[in-house]
């Protein structure tokens, strides 16, 4: 969740009042581990492929091979050095050397963590695969298997439980895809080696802390190669803020107790600014000669206004909220279809930053709820470019004077805008999409 999408693609919470309290009664739940490694922190995930010894593709220095390479041969010297941040965090000398003394770090993470495909995949072939018939039977099963549950849990949060299947159903195909990465060795891993020490620092000693506390047994701490775990895919930070005891047994317990899964994406989505009553957003028709320059994340305005603009829904059907503010999101530019994006994709995209993935999961809740695909169709016959292409385009923009931030091959609202500003002074549509034909035209110059 949230950074990185987890899973199959890969090939990819505030406590609960008291929590703090009754944590410190359960901080040596599994202090038995003590001088003995459990397999969970250490194990390789049966049959899995070893790192293919190739630099990344985000051109970042930290990957390429030899730096991988380096890093790995210091791997036990930096998780010394990150002991004492661990100690003051409460964690124990026990507990710390039981789960990192014998730790290895798993390189074939390497090849996975710049190629996210909520980044890499157009937005059709995403959605073609996250959101389909077999997606929503099992969604709608799962529904009313734990209708009470979710009755529950709709009562005390104010979140829609189509948008928790739908994250459900997107992150691991309802539990069935969650991953087997032990998730201290995963984050241990990324916090010592690769492009983003800083951010898996926290998540190693988070998931370390959830051990401490005995909320997850340690052979349950396993997940996705970026440490994501549970049937809704908590990294360990997030585990820490949102997570709660829904079924009262005395453990946040979000991968086998389902009260506590469901309550803790809830709640996740509550405290992140999720709006009660409210959709995550609508299709829409945006005529020809729209000016492509408004369709940005930053411009939220009433739908009214945009109505004004020419922007409606396909058939005509009427905006039940004119009032509600929202932005406009083109993501194939003029070739394919709109989108009226509200507060609630917002906090969609606070679980995982990736436009594509906010989308797949508005459209699986749609669909879960009886609502019908998509009507307008997408630019499927342009080639989609390749992530080499992609990080070409970034760094033919930055060279033209644009601000994409640092190029890593991930198109997002930055790149968008970049790209409509260069349409722009080219004569082009100003629509933002990242085609062939615009790549070609930054070579040319």
């Amino acid at each position: 969740m949230r950074l990185i999408h987890r899973y199959l693609l890969a090939a990819v919470l505030m406590v609960a009042a008291g929590a703090a309290a009754m944590a410190q009664t359960r901080d040596d739940r599994y202090s038995g581990v003590t001088g003995t490694i459990p397999p969970a922190a250490v194990a390789s995930p049966a049959g899995g492929p070893d790192w293919s010894g190739e630099s990344g593709s985000s051109g970042d220095p930290r990957m390429t091979a030899a730096a991988i390479r380096a890093a790995a041969v210091n791997f036990h010297g930096c998780i010394e050095r990150l002991w004492p941040l661990a100690a003051r965090r409460g964690i124990s000398h026990n507990v710390y050397a039981a789960y990192t003394a014998v730790l290895t770090p798993d390189l074939r993470i390497m090849d996975l963590l710049d190629g996210q495909p909520e980044f890499t995949k157009s937005f059709w072939d995403y959605l073609d695969l996250l959101v389909n018939d077999v997606r929503i039977e099992q969604g709608r099963t799962l529904l009313q298997r734990y209708r009470a549950t979710f009755d529950a849990v709709e009562r005390a949060y104010g979140v829609d439980r189509y948008v928790i299947a739908a994250i459900w159903g997107v992150e691991t195909n309802y539990g069935t895809l969650g991953g087997d990465r032990p998730v201290v060795r995963s984050t241990a891993t990324l916090a010592c080696i690769g492009r983003r020490q800083n951010y898996f620092r926290e998540e190693f000693l988070s998931a370390l802390e959830i051990l401490q506390r005995g909320d997850v047994k340690p052979d349950r701490l396993v997940g996705s190669w970026a440490g994501a775990f549970g049937p809704t895919q908590f990294m360990p930070t997030a585990f820490k803020r949102f997570a709660v005891d829904f079924d009262h047994d005395g453990r946040r317990d979000v991968v086998d107790s389902v009260p506590d899964i469901i309550a803790s994406t809830a709640n996740n989505l509550k405290k992140d600014g999720w709006v009660t009553g409210q959709t995550w957003g609508y299709e829409v028709v945006v005529p020809a000669n729209f000016n492509f320059l408004l369709a940005d994340h930053a411009r939220s305005i009433p739908i009214r206004d945009w109505e004004r603009y020419g922007i409606t829904r396909p058939g005509n059907k009427p905006f039940p909220r004119p009032d509600d503010h929202a932005f406009l999101l083109i993501p194939a530019g003029v070739q394919g279809p709109g989108f009226m994006m509200l507060a609630n994709f917002r906090v969609i995209m606070r679980y995982n930053p990736a436009e594509a993935y906010a989308l797949a999961i508005g459209h699986l809740t749609d669909r879960l709820r009886g609502a019908p695909s998509f009507v307008q169709n997408w630019p499927r016959y342009e080639r989609v470019l390749s992530r080499g292409e992609r990080l070409e385009l970034q760094q033919l923009l930055e060279r033209h004077g644009y601000d994409v931030g640092e190029p890593d091959g991930h198109l997002g609202a930055r790149t968008r805008a970049a790209i409509r500003d260069f349409q722009t002074r080219i004569g082009l549509v100003p629509d933002g999409f990242a085609s062939a034909g615009v790549l070609d035209q930054l070579r040319g110059r």
